[in-house]
């Protein structure tokens, strides 16, 4: 009798194909805290709202997002991805316009906004310093890339994208209004004199392994994992001069099976309070404009938007449209 009664109230609850019938969908960014992060001021309050289940999957991987799309055979409903390569894959027919009478795009910062994505979160690449491995920190970007005054290694973000190109054109001299178009002669130039010296980190979990390890102890970091990696007792230091900003964004992969989940997941994402709180745990400044006025003022004043003064926008745009014609000549000049 109480196993009836049991198999009664579970079909009330889920239907009579049990739990299987509840919807999933995949969410696909770039791992470590930040994807954390997203999970935790996210997915889990999406699924407790929706009852809707969210996968993580990662890293992030462009040749395997095109691959799935022109396959027709997509497994991830949305993906984390830099901002210039969602302008490049929204006119590249890669992704699903967005809903938005789903999204509410008024309330989101509108630099991050297009047909095809909306911002995740708003970073900036700064210089990061282990304090107990060296005597002194670079503050500016001509300081990062003197070897003399600062011996050793340092690290890099390993893939084309804006971050390197410009830091290496302010360390030369270049005033940060006249970085567009990107001199790439004076860059890879400027670059050359430091190869030796480069170690490249290509997620930022490893960027974080290199700075504690002492490995490389200054070097060019996403401005949030130096938040966490302070928080676990390393002694950071950061530099906010002539700080390089971006936004990652988030794009559904074209031909999803869900869609409509995909906007949903978007929306609660995208939302005041789901801002607020991944701005909090990760030290990435919200694209909700109503966020800041539920965050901690201390903890606000912390985040890179507020660093205007010294502050350098990469321009999405134009890595957009060269982004492929950059990668070419980045790739070739690592390799030689």
């Amino acid at each position: 009798m109480k196993c009836k009664i049991a198999i009664a109230l579970l079909s009330a609850v889920f239907g009579t194909a049990g739990p299987a019938n509840a919807q999933n969908m995949v969410f696909t960014s770039w791992g470590g805290t930040t994807q954390d992060a997203q999970k935790t001021s996210w997915a889990e309050s999406f699924t407790e709202q929706t009852g809707i289940n969210v996968t993580q999957d990662g890293p992030t991987d462009y040749g395997k997002l095109k691959a799935m799309v022109e396959a027709g055979n997509v497994t991830w409903d949305l993906v984390d991805v830099e901002g210039d390569y969602a302008v490049q894959a929204g006119k590249a027919g890669l992704l699903e316009p967005l809903d938005f009478s789903v999204i509410d795009k008024s309330k989101l910062d509108p630099r991050f906004v297009t047909d095809y994505s909306v911002g995740s979160f708003y970073y900036s690449f700064v210089i990061g310093c282990n304090k107990d491995a060296v005597e002194a920190c670079p503050e500016t970007w001509a300081d990062l890339f003197d070897t003399q005054k600062f011996p050793g290694k340092r690290t890099f973000y390993k893939w084309s994208a804006p971050g390197v190109i410009e830091a290496a054109l302010l360390a030369d001299g270049v005033p940060a209004d006249k970085l567009y178009p990107l001199d790439l002669d004076r860059a890879f130039k400027k670059l050359d004199t430091i190869k030796d010296e480069i170690i490249w980190w290509d997620s930022g979990a490893q960027s974080q392994q290199l700075l504690a390890s002492a490995e490389a102890p200054y070097g060019s970091f996403w401005n949030g994992r130096l938040t966490a990696l302070a928080e676990t007792g390393v002694s950071v230091e950061t530099s906010w001069v002539n700080i390089i900003t971006a936004a990652d964004s988030l794009v559904v992969p074209k031909g999803t099976k869900n869609k409509k989940a995909a906007m949903e997941f978007i929306a609660h994402a995208t939302s005041a309070k789901s801002q607020a709180d991944f701005a909090a745990a990760t030290g990435y400044a919200p694209i909700n404009l109503e966020s800041p006025a539920l965050m901690d003022p201390d903890k606000r004043g912390t985040l890179p938007d507020k660093q205007a003064e010294t502050q350098v926008n990469a321009d999405m745009t134009y890595w957009a449209e060269h982004r492929d014609e950059i990668g070419t000549r980045w790739y070739a000049w690592q390799a030689q």
